[in-house]
């Protein structure tokens, strides 16, 4: 069998947070970054620290829910239901989206491409492989613009980010879009990331071939999870995966 596409997760497999996995870390800087602009740019006064506490806890709490439930629910509906709680008003549309960009403009300062990324992309590209993007993401104008601060929209087609679709990987009705406009048969496609929960599972649910990157695998979640799930390819660096195709295909012949 021959493969024809390649769909990459985005987060710890193109783009590497220089934080890690430890969100606990970065996360309070960004809610009061989040909170000083609504301070600054809403006609409602509000204390600050309730609000964080508040925003805080909505986070976690829908953090939770969307890994049990594979249900995006969005940076957005996070905002909302915190000013809600605290019986504030809803800022309109374009504040609203100026204060998004505001909880994760530090988060993206902290962001780089991992090692090789672009000669990869490229190489895979010549080969004749159709390259798409499906990420698990709160906010999709967050994950476009990572995406187009690291030179990556060219190479993809199409892009989905969870927070539009309203559908978390490892759910396989997030491919869907995608196989449509390529018309490819899942058994001729390839998920990469860096995520057996999601990417990898993702890849099983939806029938096609997965390869899994090794960027995070001493997180908790991947190590429970590589007692019961077994990507098809293993690489340790993003750089690897022109390899690790041809790997996978001459298996694929012989299998």
């Amino acid at each position: 069998m021959t493969l024809r596409g390649i769909i990459c997760d985005l987060g710890h497999t193109l783009i590497l947070h220089t934080h890690g996995e430890d969100w606990t870390r970065i996360r309070p800087r960004m809610i009061r970054d989040l909170a000083d602009y609504l301070q600054a740019n809403s006609d409602f006064q509000f204390d600050s620290i309730s609000f964080q506490n508040v925003f805080a806890r909505q986070f976690s709490d829908y953090d939770r829910q969307r890994s049990v439930e594979f249900i995006e629910y969005s940076a957005e509906q996070i905002l909302c239901t915190t000013l809600a709680e605290l019986a504030l008003s809803q800022p309109d549309r374009k504040n609203l989206g100026e204060a998004l960009e505001a909880f994760f403009a530090y988060s993206e300062t902290l962001c780089r491409a991992v090692p090789g990324l672009i000669e990869t992309l490229v190489e895979l590209r010549d080969r004749g492989l159709r390259l798409g993007l499906v990420s698990n993401a709160s906010d999709e104008a967050n994950a476009q613009r990572l995406i187009d601060n690291h030179g990556l929209r060219e190479y993809f087609d199409p892009i989905l980010v969870s927070a539009a679709q309203g559908i978390r990987k490892p759910n396989p009705r997030i491919f869907k879009p995608l196989l449509d406009s390529w018309r490819f048969e899942p058994a001729e496609v390839v998920m990469v990331g860096d995520t057996l929960g999601a990417d990898v599972l993702g890849a099983l649910n939806a029938g096609m071939h997965s390869v899994w990157v090794r960027i995070h695998a001493e997180r908790p979640d991947n190590v429970e999870n590589l007692k019961h799930l077994q990507p098809d390819v293993t690489i340790d660096a993003f750089a690897e995966l022109p390899a690790a195709i041809v790997k996978l295909e001459s298996v694929l012949r012989t299998g």
